[in-house]
């Protein structure tokens, strides 16, 4: 199947303030995005795409020829592919706090001419879908026929639901989960630690002194990267191979798995924000709509009007199956359509992001149907 092929990134201005979930006002922002297909013509065929911790606008497709990998669901969507760019209008947003081009720490306030860096404050999911909903309105669209994502994109697209629920004629929640378990908020801790204790850190103002709390980067993401395998996954491709053949009775990587996980860790090191990172793990953590429910996900959902598509993955253990069932038990309970998918992988949490067979019928047939109601 085709690519999108060389795509661009768009940015737009807000200059209208935006009250955040923390009490801090942002008295501008910019929020950079992508966007793949066309809109007909009453504009009803529009997917915003939700990225999760890592993930950014840059969905599909390349920059250049000369690129060597494609955006980071570049198997998902596209022309002919599940999310078939012949059919819908594709949006995918980079969020305010993230690192790659949208207002984030790493961004210069022009208050003081300098980058925000520890000064920018907390952001939660829901500040993000209402950035979403903002730029929705700058694009002219009213109503989403889907909005979907995975894992803390899912979070996102469960949020629209609640927050916006005239907006969205169908979420698709991916290997997600209603709210974080104490053993991920226990994950996240550990991984801000690697951070806020690396000497290269300074508060969060490292920019000011020209350096890289790599080491701290790099440790968060080789954690983060065992959370998002699975055993069978590392056993089958790594098992306890050895790059020289033998013992060698040291610290250096011995393991193939070990080189792996450094090659992770330093690649995304050189890549992403320190300060990002920190913002985007206490958002999952912060992430709970039953909250305002006193504790009902059934309530907190009981307002939607969407049709849902609620997706998990048998090896995820990280957002295991069990709690995309909490998901759907609400849904249910609230009387609201809903389909589930439990898809059998050894990819672990990552599967969300890999080009399966079975996975992508699924997909492929409820966006079918979506494209049957948009598209008649």
């Amino acid at each position: 199947m085709k690519s999108v092929g060389i795509v661009n990134a768009q940015k737009s201005v807000f200059d209208t303030p935006i009250q955040l979930a923390c009490g801090i006002t942002l008295p501008r922002y910019e929020l950079v995005y992508e966007t793949y297909g066309q809109l007909n013509a009453d504009k009803s065929n529009a997917i915003l795409v939700c990225h999760a911790l890592s993930g950014n606008h840059h969905l599909a497709g390349k920059y250049s020829e000369a690129d060597k990998a494609p955006g980071w669901w570049d198997s998902m969507i596209g022309p002919g592919k599940p999310v078939d760019t012949n059919r819908f209008f594709v949006i995918g947003v980079n969020n305010l706090g993230g690192c790659h081009g949208s207002t984030g720490p790493s961004s210069i306030n022009p208050e003081i001419g300098k980058p925000f860096g520890s000064t920018f404050p907390l952001v939660l999911v829901r500040d993000w879908v209402e950035t979403q909903a903002r730029l929705a309105d700058l694009l002219g669209i009213e109503k989403f026929a889907a909005v979907m994502g995975g894992s803390l994109g899912g979070m996102q697209a469960l949020r629209w639901t609640v927050a916006y629920p005239e907006r969205v004629r169908h979420a698709l929640v991916i290997a997600a989960a209603p709210k974080l378990t104490a053993q991920n908020i226990a994950f996240n801790d550990v991984a801000r630690q690697a951070i806020l204790t690396d000497p290269e850190f300074h508060g969060g103002d490292f920019y000011e002194h020209d350096v890289v709390p790599r080491r701290g980067l790099r440790l968060a993401r080789m954690l983060g990267h065992i959370t998002y395998l699975s055993d069978d996954g590392m056993g089958e491709k790594f098992g306890r191979l050895l790059r020289s053949g033998e013992y060698q009775y040291g610290f250096d990587v011995e393991f193939e798995i070990e080189s792996y996980l450094r090659y992770q860790g330093d690649k995304f090191s050189g890549s992403f924000d320190a300060n990002t990172y920190l913002l985007m793990t206490k958002a999952l953590d912060y992430f709970d709509p039953a909250r305002d429910f006193d504790g009902d996900l059934s309530k907190a959902l009981s307002r939607t009007q969407a049709g849902f598509l609620v997706v998990s993955f048998t090896t995820d253990w990280r957002f295991s199956p069990a709690r995309s069932r909490e998901i759907v038990k609400a849904l249910l309970d609230a009387h609201k359509n809903v389909s589930y998918a439990e898809i059998e992988s050894r990819h672990g949490h990552d599967a969300f992001l890999m080009e399966d067979a079975p996975y992508h019928a699924v997909m492929r047939a409820y966006l079918n149907r979506i494209d049957a109601e948009v598209n008649p």
